[in-house]
């Protein structure tokens, strides 16, 4: 199993005396502690360091680590920049970047957020999936695209990503981003608050997967899970409210309905990531629920010592047969 840490980039993960370069410090620390990824987040509802402005910063001074967004949103930024921005990080990463996508959702996370961008709500995730066929074509060279919503004749020879493609994967669970996600993507990275509804949800995207001609490992199965080792299940949840209250503006008992969550003790902790290993993840994005980065380099301590355990669980799973997580 890959696990790896999302970054505090947000300045509501940050305390009045934290300095935000220390991120490039804490980026470092986890791939010395043994996590296989940084992933860092992107939105312009609250104030933070911009995603692919901090990938490019980690790019040099990380060696073995997958650079990653979870999740980009393509509408804030042009195609064809974006395009050329990604390339520009996989090439001073050494080919390490991978990219999840997003189309925001209903209320304050994407309405508003379109508003500012100067484009519609409406198609946005035909929108979402033809900007991704954009930069794939052009990174495979392309001089013109012509889909329903984007049209570019005349394209300029564009910077082109270490590799052909860098892996781009899809952040959704509704049956349409199953759909999608097995047809043309190229990993899957939900948060879904029931390891059932993982299982299921992988289910769906490896049959979507089969009916367009791909093998099942042609999709990554991640997952995105906001965790906090604490003493025991009480404490870990007080500091999980605090955090969702910060963060997101609501309890926990809400934010839990709709994203994962896990805490309690190191044991409580390790089984409650074991349960998603079970229903098939096999890249695990852990967002520190603190608020203040020496409490998250305390947080990434507490993990980086589950390491071991997690990973003998993965190997064990990925040796049985794929018809364990409902594929023949």
């Amino acid at each position: 199993m890959d696990i790896g840490v999302l970054l505090p980039t947000a300045t509501a993960q940050w305390g009045p005396a934290d300095d935000p370069r220390e991120l490039i410090a804490l980026g470092r620390e986890a791939e010395r502690a043994g996590f296989s990824s940084l992933f860092v987040g992107d939105s312009l509802i609250s104030p933070r360091i911009e995603a692919l402005t901090m990938l490019a910063a980690l790019a040099p001074v990380t060696d073995t680590v997958t650079l990653g967004t979870a999740a980009l949103l393509p509408f804030l930024r042009r195609p064809v920049q974006a395009a050329q921005s990604l390339a520009s990080v996989d090439l001073l990463s050494g080919g390490r970047l991978t990219v999840t996508v997003g189309a925001g959702f209903p209320g304050r996370f994407g309405r508003p957020l379109y508003t500012l961008s100067e484009l519609p709500w409406e198609r946005r995730f035909a929108r979402l999936d033809e900007t991704v066929a954009l930069w794939r074509a052009l990174w495979d060279g392309a001089d013109s695209f012509h889909g329903d919503l984007l049209h570019f004749d005349d394209l300029p020879p564009t910077t082109r990503p270490a590799r052909g493609h860098p892996p781009i994967w899809l952040g959704g669970a509704t049956p349409a981003a199953l759909a999608r996600t097995g047809r043309t993507y190229d990993g899957w990275l939900p948060y879904p608050p029931d390891p059932a509804d993982y299982a299921s949800g992988l289910h769906a995207v490896r049959g979507a997967a089969a009916d367009a001609g791909r093998a099942p490992e042609d999709v990554t199965p991640a997952l995105f899970v906001s965790v906090r080792v604490d003493d025991d299940t009480e404490s870990g949840r007080r500091a999980l409210d605090d955090y969702a209250r910060a963060v997101y503006g609501m309890p926990l008992d809400r934010l839990e309905e709709i994203q994962a969550v896990v805490t309690g003790s190191a044991d409580q902790v390790l089984q409650g990531l074991q349960r998603y290993a079970d229903a098939g993840a096999r890249h695990v994005v852990i967002r520190l629920a603190a608020l203040d980065l020496p409490s998250q380099r305390d947080q990434l301590e507490r993990l980086a010592a589950l390491l071991p355990a997690l990973r003998a669980t993965s190997a064990q799973k990925s040796s049985a047969p794929l018809r364990s997580s409902g594929v023949q």
